[in-house]
């Protein structure tokens, strides 16, 4: 396989080792027939993008303890925030999803949405995205890598983002201030802030136990942001509050809280 079949082919490896339970370099080198230098290279990227581990002559599966609240499947209060979402995603729309367990969540429900272009500053959410049925074209900030949030942020990846237009922002929160908006304990705000200027429609996901969360960093005013999709115990009182800043508030149709 040639250098631009190289994502085709470390998906292959994921898809044989989640099969098998383990790879060897060996035997990798023979189905690709290319080098063991080179499947060595895949197998190092993997497992720095968190998908495998590493073992003399090959590699084996994450063991389930290791696997990160990330990676893990989402509660079903947030999948049915990201399927309400989704719901307002059209096919071949240019979104934005940035990293965080909701919007991570969002990811599920695009596999029937053909034609999608995606940008995120999150590894998880590439790889996620990978893995669809109708694989989205993927676009990748770059920048610099913050541990904290787990994804690339700096002026790098605000350099990249300004250079496209999107339909929409997908964007989570820590916290939701009535009086002020978004609010988060990452002090890094620059890119939240630039995507949603890309954007012509901010879409922030976020559970109803987030609101009141008392919160110092504002991420984003509510000026900036068009809709808020949230669960079915977002209060009406804050409902209504938020509809006379201009916020369309979306809440979960089904009771998610039962199981």
């Amino acid at each position: 396989m040639s250098k631009r079949n190289t994502p085709q082919r470390r998906h292959t490896i994921l898809a044989r080792l989640n099969e098998q339970g383990e790879v060897s370099v060996d035997e990798l080198a023979k189905l690709f027939s290319t080098s063991e230098v080179t499947i060595r290279k895949d197998l190092a990227a993997l497992e720095k993008n968190g998908l495998l581990l590493r073992r003399y002559g090959g590699a084996v599966c994450i063991p389930q303890e290791f696997i990160s609240e990330t990676t893990q499947a989402p509660s079903a209060v947030k999948q049915a925030i990201a399927r309400l979402a989704a719901s307002r995603i059209r096919e071949h729309a240019r979104i934005i999803i940035d990293s965080g367990s909701t919007t991570a969540a969002l990811i599920r429900e695009l596999g029937h949405k053909p034609g999608l272009v995606v940008m995120t500053n999150s590894l998880n959410v590439a790889n996620a995205l990978r893995e669809l049925e109708h694989e989205p074209v993927l676009l990748m900030t770059g920048g610099t890598w913050d541990p904290h949030s787990e994804s690339f942020q700096g002026q790098v990846a605000e350099q990249v983002l300004r250079s496209y237009d999107f339909d929409q922002l997908f964007i989570g929160a820590d916290g939701l201030d009535l009086e002020r908006g978004t609010t988060t304990f990452n002090e890094l705000l620059g890119l939240s802030r630039v995507m949603a200027e890309v954007a012509r429609e901010v879409v922030v996901m976020a559970e109803s136990d987030k609101l009141g969360r008392r919160i110092p960093n504002l991420e984003l005013p509510w000026d900036k942001i068009h809709t808020l999709v949230t669960d079915n115990r977002f209060p009406d009182e804050a409902l209504r509050y938020l509809e006379s800043k201009g916020v369309s508030v979306l809440r979960t149709a089904v009771d998610n809280f039962s199981s």
